[in-house]
């Protein structure tokens, strides 16, 4: 079975991506959706949107446009792939893009199951957490553009889809997968369309994995995606293709660390690798007033770029000064941020770099459409959803992270693994 992933962002498409690999299928990873047939093969095909924050009427219609596009490539199986952390707001999109899923797939009920155990994100009784935290409690509640101030998954569920929500609780998954099922037609039978799971464990994501499997849509973290691949692997008897072995290793490798996110564990892993190797923090007056502070930036990287890991140029800070830098500039300042980034990337691969790293969606997403590349193999991981992935000509090589993920060494560990 060929599975089609729908993510609503680049990072998080990343990490579906490392998770299908581990699983032990191939899989490609597409920045938008394609305007021809695809003629590459792979186990999975994952296309990244940026829909999870834009206005609800232009996630669904990307969403929808992607299905199409992956169904016409033979996929079975559609995943709506979204944040652990079920970044939304009372309206959507997650609602509103599974809604109008279910309805170009005739399916008159769908999974919810955004649990990601390895990184700390679990479902219980319908309540979402982060760690030993409360959704609503955890630095999502927070959050600049989607802060979620509600941890109940079901009572989100039918805010944004207007219809009616049920769940299957930790009891009945522990039950097994007869019981799941069970359960699911019971709702069904209730007119309940919206189906939000608990899981606490992998194992309890394998559970509810054997359960979608059969079914033509699923939404949910990396985690359950990653499961459901596990599973057709098991059955198919495969390997991977494009995953495991490092086929980076002992290459070329010229490359430079990008840091836009000011997540908690982005702001630690600056902190560690400031002291390991060369380091530019971005002057946010001069990145917002100044057209030629670029000009200095690019000279800055240039004369630091031999040393045994990439020089690092960031614009990650902490909580207060961040509210600072929003108080003065707005939303201006990350706009800016990522335009000197933007610049900063085409001129360095014109220059023959080849290697980025980079940490946060919106940089992520900003280093990919700066090297105009589309489509990626995935390859080995670094950390739990990120994996280097490298352009299907062999020319370049990412490590685009979530804000969140990795531990504190996560720079260094990246680089050290291309030389193993």
């Amino acid at each position: 079975m060929k599975i089609g992933v729908i993510a609503d962002d680049f990072t998080g498409a990343t990490d579906a991506a490392s998770f299908i690999v581990r699983g032990g299928l191939s899989a490609i990873q597409l920045s938008g959706v394609p305007t021809a047939a695809f003629e590459h093969e792979a186990d999975a095909l994952v296309v990244s949107l940026k829909s999870r924050s834009c206005p609800v009427e232009e996630a669904v219609r990307e969403s929808v446009n992607a299905c199409h596009w992956l169904l016409a490539q033979g996929c079975e199986l559609i995943y709506f792939k979204y944040c652990s952390t079920f970044d939304s707001t009372s309206k959507g999109n997650i609602g509103p893009v599974t809604k109008a899923l279910m309805d170009v797939l005739c399916v008159d009920r769908v999974l919810y199951c955004p649990s990601l155990p390895v990184n700390g994100r679990t479902v219980y009784q319908g309540h979402l957490f982060v760690f030993e935290q409360l959704l609503s409690e955890s630095g999502m509640k927070n959050h600049p553009i989607t802060p979620m101030t509600d941890s109940n998954l079901v009572r989100l569920v039918e805010q944004q889809t207007k219809g009616k929500a049920g769940l299957i609780d930790l009891h009945v998954v522990s039950n097994g997968q007869l019981f799941v099922e069970t359960h699911i037609q019971n709702l069904s039978d209730n007119g309940t369309q919206h189906i939000v799971c608990d899981a606490i464990s992998d194992r309890d994501l394998e559970v509810i994995a054997r359960v979608g499997r059969s079914h033509r849509l699923v939404t949910g973290g990396s985690g359950l995606v990653g499961a459901i691949a596990h599973i057709c692997a098991q059955e198919a008897n495969s390997t991977m293709t494009n995953g495991g072995s490092n086929s980076l290793a002992n290459t070329y490798n010229k490359g430079i660390v990008l840091s836009g996110s000011c997540s908690e564990m982005t702001n630690k892993q600056v902190t560690d690798y400031v002291d390991k190797t060369e380091s530019l923090k971005l002057d946010i007056d001069r990145t917002v007033s100044d057209e030629s502070y670029i000009d200095n930036v690019l000279t800055w990287v240039l004369n630091h770029s031999d040393k045994r890991y990439f020089p690092m140029v960031y614009a990650t800070v902490e909580p207060r000064e961040l509210a600072q830098i929003q108080s003065t500039y707005g939303e201006q300042a990350s706009v800016m941020v990522e335009a000197l980034f933007e610049k900063l990337v085409k001129n360095l691969k014109v220059k023959g770099y080849n290697t980025f790293i980079s940490a946060g969606g919106e940089t992520s997403g900003t280093v990919t459409q700066a090297l105009k590349v589309n489509a990626f193999h995935v390859g080995q991981e670094i950390a739990p959803g990120v994996p280097w992935m490298q352009s299907l000509d062999g020319d370049l090589k990412l490590a685009l992270k979530s804000g969140n993920f990795g531990d504190k060494g996560f720079f260094s560990k990246a680089q050290e693994l291309l030389n193993e």
